[in-house]
C-alpha cells in the first residue's frame, strides 16, 4: 500500500470514529440537556448542581454507547481499568463543562433559562474535545494486533504490485 493509501485508510478510520463518537455524544447531549431542564424546572436544586447531576447521567449513557458501539472493536480485557479511566476523564470533562456554566452563572450573573442552556452547551463542546482525545488515547485503546494485521495486509498488497521473479518448485536434475 502506498503512503498516500495508508494515510487515506487512517483518515477513513478516524472519520468513522469521529462520526460514531459524535452520534453517541449528540444523544448524550440530548440526555444532558433534557435532564438539566427537567431538574431546573421541577426541583429547587441550584443551576450548577442540577447541571452537574445531568452531566453524570449523560456520562453513564455515553459509556454504554461508546463501549458497545463506537469502540466495540477495541480491547475489552481490562473492563474495570477501562471504566475507572472513563470515569476519571469524564469527571475532568464534567469539571470543564460545569466550570463554564459556573463562570456564566456566578461570575457574570447570566442565569436565565436560555443563557443557562447556551453556556451548558458551550461547556459540553469544550469538554467534548478533551473527552474525545482522552477516551481514544487512554480508555478505549486499539488492539496492537489490529495494527499489525493492517501493516501485514499493506505489505502483502504492495508485494502484489511488484513483479517478483518466479522460482520453480522443483530443482533441475542433471
Amino acid at each position: 500500500m502506498s503512503e498516500r493509501g495508508a494515510w487515506r485508510t487512517r483518515l477513513d478510520l478516524l472519520a468513522r470514529e469521529v462520526a460514531k463518537f459524535g452520534t453517541v455524544g449528540a444523544l448524550g447531549l440530548v440526555v444532558n440537556i433534557g435532564v438539566s431542564n427537567l431538574l431546573w424546572r421541577t426541583t429547587d436544586l441550584q443551576v450548577v448542581r442540577a447541571g452537574l447531576l445531568a452531566t453524570f447521567v449523560a456520562i453513564l449513557f455515553n459509556y454504554v454507547g461508546f463501549r458497545y458501539w463506537t469502540y466495540r472493536d477495541r480491547d475489552k480485557s481490562g473492563r474495570t481499568r477501562e471504566l475507572m479511566l472513563f470515569l476519571l476523564f469524564s469527571a475532568v470533562g464534567a469539571v470543564i463543562e460545569t466550570g463554564v456554566l459556573y463562570a456564566a452563572t456566578y461570575g457574570f450573573g447570566w442565569n436565565t433559562p436560555v443563557q443557562s442552556n447556551v453556556f451548558k452547551v458551550l461547556g459540553i463542546g469544550i469538554a467534548t474535545l478533551f473527552r474525545f482525545w482522552s477516551y481514544r488515547t487512554w480508555v478505549f485503546r486499539a488492539l496492537p494486533a489490529k495494527e499489525a494485521v493492517l501493516s501485514a495486509e499493506g505489505f502483502l498488497r504492495q508485494g502484489r504490485t511488484e513483479q517478483v521473479p518466479r522460482v520453480d518448485a522443483e530443482p533441475v536434475r542433471r
